[in-house]
Formats: C-alpha cells, sequence, structure tokens
C-alpha cells in the first residue's frame, strides 16, 4: 500500500482520532488509580496492573478502530459498508470520538485546578489507619537510672514493628523529643501523620520488670487495648515480640511467614549481656542528637561487656562494629587502624552467628560505607536490608547519604523523601536533607527544610549556621548576620563559629574576625590538635588577609610543624581514612601558602585531591579543587584559579570555606579571598553570572 494512500485511510478511519481519545482516558485513568487506591489501601501491584494492561490495550484499541465502525446499528465491519455509508459512519464516529476527548481534557484540567486548591491537598493526605508512633516510654523505676531499659524496650518493640511491611511505623528518633504521657496525642499525631499512638511505661526492680502499655486512636482518643506484663528479666523478648504481635493485630496489618520468624527471634539468653546492649544502646542514641564521639565510646564499652558475657550474642556484634566505624568515619582521632579493626572483627563474628540478619546486613553496609568507603556495595547491601526492615527509616538515610556520594542527587533527593516520610521530625535527618539542596543551590529547598529542623529545636547553633551559610551564599549578609549575633569565642558548635567567621570577612571587618579567633584559641577547650590547628590555621590566613604577613608568618610557622608531624607520622594509623588525610593536607597546604613556601602549598593541596579525588566522593571531592583554586590565588597563579572555579559554579558540593552552601557568584563577589583575581576579566564574568 501506498505511504500516502495509508495515511489518508488511517485518517478516514478515525484511527487517529482513536488513538488521541484512548492516551486521554488511559492518562485519566493512571491519575484516577493513583490517587484513589491508596486511599482504599490496595496494594501497589494493582496501580501496576491498570497500567500495563492499558498500554497492552492500545495497539488492540488501534486494531478494533481500523476493523471496526460504530454505527445506529451497532458495530459493524468497515468492509461490509457501502463507500457512502461508511463515509457517513465514519463522520458521526469522528464527532463522537471529538466529544469524548474534549469531555476528558476538561476533566483533566479541572483535576488539575482542584489539586492546587488548598483545602483538596489537606483532603488527599490521607493518613492510613495502619500507622503508628510510639512514643518514649516511661520510667516508673525507683532507681531513675534504669531510664536506659525504658529507652531499650522502647526501642526493641519499634525494631520489630519495623519488619512489619503492613505498617507504617514513625522512627524513635521523631517521637523522642514527645514526653511519655502528652495531653495532646491528636496534634502529635498529625505532626507524625499517623493514626495511632502506642504509650507505655516500664518497671524494672532487681530481675523483675513491668511493662504497661496502651494503644490509643488519636483521632477519637480511645484505647483500642491496654495491658500490663509482669515478666523476669529473661522473658522479656517475649513481651517485645508479643507487643509488636498485638498492635499488627489490631491495626489489621497482615503479617507474613517470614516477618513472624523475625518477631520471635530472641537474641540472646544472658540477661546480663542484654542489659549491657540496652545501656549500649541508650548512649547510641543520645549520641545521634549531639554527635558526641565521647556517649559512642561509652556505647563501644557496654557493647563490648555484652559479647563478653555472651559471645553468641549477634545483635551485640553487629552494634558493635557499628559503633566503631562510627568513629571511625568522624575523621578525628578515631581514625585509626585499631579502631578500623575492632569495627571488622566485630562484623566477623555478627557474620558468623546470624549472617543474613537485618542488624548484621546493616553492620556490613555501614562498614562499607564508614570505613571502606565501598559506595557501590554499601548501596547494594543497604537496598537487601530494605526489603526485610520495610517501615525503617534509617535504610533510605544511608542510601540517601551513600548515593549523595556516588554523584546521583536525584537518587539521593528521593530517598531523603522516603526517609522523612517515616521520620518527619528527625533534625539530622532534616539537617543532611537541607544540606543536599544547599549543595545542588536549590537554595529555598535548603532554608524550607533547615526552618523545619529549627522549629522542632529552635536556637540550634549548628542548624543557625547551616541557615546562616545559605544566605552568604545568595549575598544577604543581612539575614546571615541575624543568626550571628549571639556568637562569641565559647561558641560550642564549630559550624556556627566558623559561619561567624566568613560573615565577618565577607563584611571586609577583618579585625574583629582576628579578634574572635584569637579569644578562642586562647579560651577556648578543643577536642583535638587537629581542631585546634584549623583555627590556628584559620587566624594566620585572616591576618595575611588584613595585611599582616609578619604576624601571619609568626602564628603559621608552629601549626605547619604541628600538621607535618599529624600528617607525616600519623600515615599509618590513617592508612584506608583519605577523607582524614585529605583534610590534613587542606590544612597543611593553607599554612604553607600562609608561610610563603608555595611549591609545597601547590603540591600539598594537590595531594589532597589524590587523596580523595571527586570520582571517588562526588559530595566530598569537589572541596579540595576548590582549595586547591585557593592556593593557586594565594601565590599569583590567577589562570588555573580561576579555570578551576569555573567548573566548580557547577558543581554540587559543601564547601569547605563556606559551610554547605558550594561556592556561588555573591561569594566570588564579597570575598576578599578572590581579590587578587578582580582584575582578571574572565573572573569579573564568573561573578555576574545568575545567582542560583
Amino acid at each position: 500500500m501506498n505511504p500516502t494512500n495509508f495515511l489518508t485511510e488511517l485518517k478516514r478511519r478515525n484511527v487517529y482520532r482513536a488513538a488521541v481519545a484512548y492516551g486521554v482516558v488511559a492518562w485519566f485513568l493512571t491519575q484516577l488509580t493513583t490517587q484513589v487506591f491508596p486511599f482504599f489501601e490496595i496494594p501497589n501491584f494493582a496501580v501496576r496492573f491498570v497500567v500495563i494492561a492499558l498500554a497492552i490495550g492500545f495497539p488492540i484499541a488501534m486494531l478494533l478502530s481500523w476493523l471496526y465502525e460504530l454505527t445506529p446499528e451497532g458495530i459493524v465491519r468497515t468492509e461490509d459498508l457501502d463507500p457512502a455509508q461508511a463515509r457517513s459512519v465514519q463522520r458521526a464516529a469522528g464527532r463522537i470520538l471529538d466529544f469524548i476527548i474534549i469531555g476528558v481534557l476538561l476533566l483533566v484540567i479541572a483535576m488539575l485546578l482542584v489539586g492546587r486548591l488548598p483545602f483538596y491537598r489537606q483532603v488527599g493526605e490521607v493518613i492510613s489507619q495502619k500507622s503508628i508512633a510510639v512514643l518514649p516510654f516511661e520510667n516508673q523505676s525507683a532507681d531513675k537510672t534504669n531510664a536506659y531499659f525504658a529507652e531499650g524496650i522502647q526501642d526493641e518493640i519499634l525494631t520489630r514493628l519495623f519488619k512489619i511491611a503492613d505498617l507504617k511505623v514513625i522512627s524513635r528518633t521523631s517521637t523522642q523529643r514527645y514526653q511519655s504521657k502528652p495531653g495532646n496525642l491528636a496534634e502529635i499525631a498529625k505532626q507524625l501523620g499517623v493514626a495511632n499512638i502506642l504509650e507505655g511505661s516500664v518497671q524494672k526492680v532487681a530481675d523483675q520488670v513491668r511493662i504497661n502499655v496502651q494503644l490509643i486512636s488519636a483521632q477519637t482518643d480511645s484505647h483500642l487495648w491496654a495491658d500490663t506484663y509482669d515478666r523476669k528479666l529473661t522473658d522479656i523478648f517475649g513481651v517485645e515480640s508479643e507487643i509488636a504481635k498485638r498492635i499488627a493485630d489490631s491495626l489489621q496489618a497482615k503479617l507474613t511467614g517470614r516477618e513472624e520468624r523475625a518477631l520471635a527471634v530472641k537474641p540472646t539468653n544472658n540477661p546480663q549481656a542484654y542489659d549491657a546492649y540496652l545501656r549500649g544502646l541508650a548512649f547510641e542514641a543520645r549520641s545521634y542528637f549531639t554527635s558526641s564521639s565521647d556517649l559512642v565510646r561509652k556505647a563501644v564499652g557496654f557493647y563490648e561487656r555484652a559479647v563478653e558475657l555472651d559471645p553468641n550474642f549477634a545483635l551485640a556484634w553487629s552494634r558493635l562494629s557499628r559503633a566503631n566505624a562510627n568513629l571511625y568515619f568522624g575523621r578525628g582521632v578515631e581514625t585509626t587502624s585499631a579502631r578500623r579493626d575492632a569495627a571488622k572483627s566485630a562484623l566477623e563474628h555478627a557474620q558468623k552467628l546470624e549472617p543474613d540478619s537485618s542488624e548484621t546486613l546493616l553492620a556490613l553496609g555501614y562498614y562499607q560505607y564508614w570505613v571502606l568507603r565501598d559506595y557501590g556495595s554499601a548501596k547494594t547491601t543497604f537496598g537487601g536490608v530494605s526489603k526485610v526492615l520495610p517501615g525503617s527509616s534509617e535504610v533510605p538515610y544511608a542510601l540517601a547519604l551513600v548515593t549523595r556520594r556516588e554523584g546521583h542527587w536525584d537518587q539521593s533527593i528521593a530517598y531523603f523523601e522516603r526517609a522523612l516520610a517515616v521520620d518527619p521530625r528527625n533534625v539530622p535527618l532534616l539537617m543532611d536533607s537541607a544540606e543536599t539542596y544547599a549543595m545542588l543551590r536549590q537554595f529555598p529547598a535548603g532554608l524550607k527544610l533547615y526552618d523545619r529542623a529549627l522549629d522542632i529545636t529552635p536556637n540550634d547553633p549548628d542548624g543557625m549556621g547551616a541557615k546562616a551559610s545559605i544566605y552568604q551564599a545568595q549575598g544577604n549578609l543581612q539575614e546571615a548576620a541575624k543568626l550571628l549575633v549571639e556568637v562569641n569565642a565559647h561558641t560550642p558548635s564549630q559550624l556556627l563559629f566558623e559561619t561567624k567567621i566568613v560573615q565577618l570577612r565577607l563584611e571586609r571587618n577583618l579585625g574583629e574576625a582576628i579578634r574572635l579567633l584569637q579569644a578562642r584559641l586562647a579560651q577556648f577547650h578543643f577536642a583535638s590538635e587537629i581542631d585546634k590547628g584549623s583555627d590556628q590555621v584559620a587566624l594566620a590566613f585572616t591576618e595575611s588577609l588584613d595585611g599582616d604577613t609578619a604576624g601571619a608568618k609568626i602564628t603559621a610557622e608552629p601549626t605547619r610543624n604541628t600538621l607535618e608531624h599529624l600528617y607525616r607520622d600519623q600515615s599509618d594509623n590513617f592508612q584506608a581514612a583519605p577523607r582524614a588525610r585529605a583534610d590534613l593536607a587542606l590544612h597543611l597546604s593553607l599554612a604553607y601558602a600562609v608561610t610563603g613556601e608555595e611549591d609545597s602549598a601547590i603540591k600539598t593541596a594537590e595531594r589532597a585531591i589524590m587523596l580523595l579525588p571527586r570520582a571517588n566522593d562526588a559530595a566530598a571531592g569537589p572541596v579540595y579543587e576548590e582549595n586547591l583554586a585557593l592556593i593557586e590565588t594565594m601565590v599569583g597563579e590567577n589562570s588555573p584559579a580561576i579555570l578551576a572555579l569555573t567548573q566548580l559554579l557547577q558543581m554540587p558540593y559543601s564547601s569547605w570555606y563556606y559551610g554547605p552552601a558550594p561556592i556561588t557568584p555573591a561569594l566570588l563577589r564579597l570575598d576578599p579571598i578572590w581579590d587578587p583575581l578582580r582584575a582578571d576579566p574572565a573572573f569579573q564574568k564568573l561573578c555576574e553570572e545568575k545567582q542560583p
């Protein structure tokens, strides 16, 4: 058949119109099912079935529109109609198809318009009846030091609930800031996006334990059930599993056979070992909100005690590995070969005992991420854990951080959103999510998330520092200054203090920046020589910017000597920890530049890039390229510096010198560290680029 004749025949038989009508109706049905099915808690596979069925139906519908016509007498084959009758029927059918297309398009437009209305969005945010938040358990023991035990029972119940795919469970990190028995349950449930609240209390006397729990419907403030469990410490595991099953039954959540087996697992037969484990768990949970290495070290001590009492306690081995890996990842004095080996040894013990448990797999994922920095393997491991811990925010949170390191920014954002859906008031999660948007220079989105975190923890110093850094990156020094008014030499948050120094530098108030740094070095108790060295280098650098070259050298020389010693003599301890050595090299290169040792400054800055190249860490790698651009600027190598800045303006990353935000045209315009480049037209062009 002639192609032209074939296309004409398609038009005559209304196949074009049928294709358009089918496409519009299919899109409408897809939107309808994705909106309506979740309301009735219809599984996602049903939505996929509808989409696949519509796709398969398209060629069938086109074939039928070619072969048949709709007539007043019914459906007949096109070949059975005489030409005049066929033309009349096809015109009538065409008009019907036109009306169908117009009608469905009007419905689509109405859906889009209504979907933008505030009341519609509120109604559309359906809260599943199979959702629950477990509030902190009240410690009713006479001995108030038993608070760790109540915290541990809450945590263990949550861990079991996370394994039930049919439940939406809010993580402890979002509930921990609430009271044990608050009066405003409806408001708390609204904040957390759940329909039900579990309250509880724990009383422990010697080896006797009493646990009271009550499941409450937040909407009606009615008790779905309440019970009291009196057990010996050796029988506590059965209670935790029994409570989790009772919750699932009350909320009509279906348990698979695998989930029922997971709930029944008894981690240890030694009550003393379990007590030590719960103590470690409590210290580790508290460290999550303070970033305190001391608390993590205390947790390590209790986990070590637990596995000493019961060498077959796989769960304690897993937590011990994670805690050691966490300390190793901190980039400070804990980044040692001994800490790395301790994490590996504990992991191997857990793998021998329970290689397929969710806790062992989590420990493996964190070891791959924090110690080996093998992001691909970590992503695979965490992806596997998500199948056995479907309700946990921890897994998508970890995947968000890992994919960010890989430079898969869209994936990272999607994982952050998944984690926040079940952990909406987790401040560290909100902060990391906000930082990711800041790295991408999506500053409005980042500010909204920082505001959410600050609503939960008002005046949090790290949150205020991070938010101020975004305002600085936008060139809005007035708003940044409002957040930095109270910063002084004793400010415990290093991020907030450094943001204040950046603010003074951007305001070109170098004298005040120097006085503040001098006061901090004289009065502040630093956690390590590296932390102190960082501020000493910052002081020397600021003095050089202020024109005091001689004073800057006097300040920088002893710091340079200390950093050289750390860099050379700790090479064994820093083996397989490239970020820690790269950070040291960064500090040392800046000290070399201030003391006038230009070749050493350039080579050391280049060494930092080699230790952690962008290809190995998309989030942190560009930091060292930024540092090299600064060193090149300081020694007069303007062209390569401008080239590097040109590339950096196109990269997402978290700046070393400007906090969570990367470099921006506003920062290039304002910061005196780039003054040697200002006469160059290429640099001037960078400063004029459109502000993110």
